[in-house]
Formats: C-alpha cells, sequence, structure tokens
C-alpha cells in the first residue's frame, strides 16, 4: 500500500495554553513553537521529525485532521488515483499548506464518515532529537508512525470499505460491542486496521464522537515511562479515563486520559509489531484486555 504511517494529527483548540500545558508537562511532547509556530498555531515534537502533533486556534476543540506519510511522489500519485478511481474528491496542497506542514507535498481528502485526512510524503527535517521537558527518554515512531488513532464511523460498512478497499489498510483484527447489558442494543463494530508492522495504525468504531476522534496512541520506550506519565497526570489534574490494564489486541500496556479536544489519549508501552502480515491471522476479540483496562472511571463525576 502507498500509505506507510500515520504521520502527524492536527487539532482544533479552543485555548492553546491547555494544549501546551498538556502536551509538554504531561505527555512530555517538546515545544517546537517558537521555531515552526505563529500565534494560531502550536508544534509539539516526539521524533527526529519537526512535530507530530500540531494544535491550531479555532472556536471548537476536537481533532481537526489525520496526517499519512507515503514514501515519495509515486506513492502520493498512487493516493490520489486510488481517490480518483473510487470517486473521492481530493484537494492538492497550496504553496502556504505544504510550507507550513513542512513536507514536499499533500492532498487532502475526507472520509465517508467525515474525518479529515491528508496523505504526504518528504518531511523537511533536521534530525534534531526529542529534548522532551520532562525527562521521556523517547518515543516509539519511526516506520510504525506516531502511534494509532481511533475515529468515529457511524457509517461503518462505508467508512471500513474505504480504508481497506480504496486505502489499502489491513484489518487487524475486530470487535462487536455493547455498552449495556439489553440484549437489544444493537452490536456496534471496532475494527483495527494496519498500514505498518504496528499491530493498528487505524481504529475504527461504529459510534459518532462530538470530538471527531475516539482516542489517539501514543507509545513509549518502557513501562516506566508510562508510570512515570501517569503521575504527571495526577499531578495536573487530568481526568483519568481507563485505568493501567494490558490491550488483548496489540498487547499495550496502557491508560488513558482525557484531553484538552474532548477526545481521550492512550499511553502506553510493549505494543505488538507484526513481521509477516501474511502469516497472521485476523481474530475477533471478546474482551478488550488480559487485565486492567477499566473505562468506567471515564463515566465518573
Amino acid at each position: 500500500m502507498s500509505i506507510k504511517s500515520l504521520g502527524y494529527i492536527g487539532v482544533n483548540a479552543t485555548e492553546l495554553g491547555k494544549w501546551k500545558d498538556f502536551a509538554c508537562n504531561v505527555m512530555g511532547l517538546e515545544d517546537t513553537s517558537a521555531s515552526l509556530g505563529d500565534e494560531a498555531t502550536h508544534y509539539y515534537k516526539m521524533d527526529d521529525h519537526p512535530y507530530r502533533v500540531f494544535v491550531q486556534k479555532s472556536d471548537a476543540d476536537g481533532l481537526a485532521l489525520c496526517g499519512w506519510e507515503t514514501n515519495n511522489q509515486g506513492g502520493l500519485d498512487d493516493v490520489a488515483a486510488a481517490l480518483t478511481a473510487a470517486g473521492v474528491a481530493f484537494t492538492w496542497g497550496d504553496e502556504a499548506t505544504i510550507a507550513k506542514r513542512r513536507v514536499q507535498n499533500l492532498l487532502s481528502f475526507t472520509d465517508p464518515a467525515g474525518n479529515h485526512h491528508e496523505a504526504y510524503w518528504g518531511v523537511v527535517s533536521d534530525f534534531k532529537a526529542l529534548n522532551s521537558p520532562q525527562g521521556v527518554t523517547g518515543f516509539v515512531t519511526g516506520d510504525q508512525g506516531l502511534g494509532h488513532i481511533v475515529l468515529p464511523a457511524p457509517n461503518f460498512d462505508e467508512t471500513s470499505e474505504f480504508f481497506i478497499d480504496v486505502l489499502g489498510f489491513g484489518l487487524s483484527d475486530l470487535m462487536k460491542l455493547r455498552f449495556t447489558p439489553d440484549p437489544d442494543e444493537p452490536i456496534k463494530r471496532l475494527w483495527f486496521m494496519h498500514c505498518n508492522r504496528r499491530h493498528h495504525s487505524l481504529g475504527l468504531l461504529e459510534l459518532p464522537h462530538p470530538a471527531g476522534c475516539v482516542h489517539v496512541m501514543t507509545e513509549v520506550n518502557n513501562v516506566d515511562e508510562v508510570g512515570l506519565c501517569n503521575d504527571r497526570r495526577i499531578a495536573a489534574d487530568v481526568k483519568l479515563t481507563g485505568t493501567l490494564g494490558r490491550h488483548a489486541n496489540d498487547h499495550m500496556v496502557s491508560f488513558y486520559m482525557q484531553s484538552p479536544a474532548g477526545f481521550d489519549v492512550e499511553y502506553g508501552a510493549e505494543g505488538r509489531t507484526i513481521d509477516e502480515w501474511d502469516k497472521y491471522e485476523v481474530f475477533e476479540s471478546t474482551v478488550v484486555s488480559f487485565w486492567g483496562h477499566d473505562f468506567s472511571v471515564g463515566h465518573a463525576d
């Protein structure tokens, strides 16, 4: 497939300062806004890319877009050709947007559920390592991208077919969920998809979400870093939305917290990678985790 990883995300924010506190003081990201940003857009670095998260001033909080990385212009042209063949409208980036994203070229499109995306190639980087204000030793990125994202997809069939049949994502595993004991509650599907050796870079949940995103996952080098982030979360009084646990599908040891944008951030370590997808068996999980991950805490006052 032409898409190689989740390269960056863009976030809409009513208060840029809240995101700066959350990104730097809780997540441990490096603020690179002084060299890249302006009064309306802030940038946060995780690795040798100039940024992995940008936050732009807006009238509403929520996810703005996902940025998907391709290898080169040929890869981006392949994405354009696939969108054209599927009859999906897209727009090539103008000079100002390309410069702002610090890439060579990009295009923008919207998936059938209304989620906004960009595909791009050629990151402009000075290869400086992360200088985390909280001493985070590093995030697991590289060919696995910044992590994974779970997006709302109320029109599930149309949206899942778009990512698999048009963009070439592979199905990793799936769940069929009910959120109450009522057997008459309609089942909601949750599918996880891959575009590299990370177990999943994309999830689709058959529900709407007011923030335009269910959660974003970032992975650090070890479990101690996860615990240290949870300590910072407690000190900053950031809401816990899922207790520490190990997921059954990607084996990630993680916890969840609410970002200023209204969607959750999963902060984890020890995520599973798959080197030979042709030998991998897709499965259905009936449990979210081997242990932990109590999401009822997110509904408590």
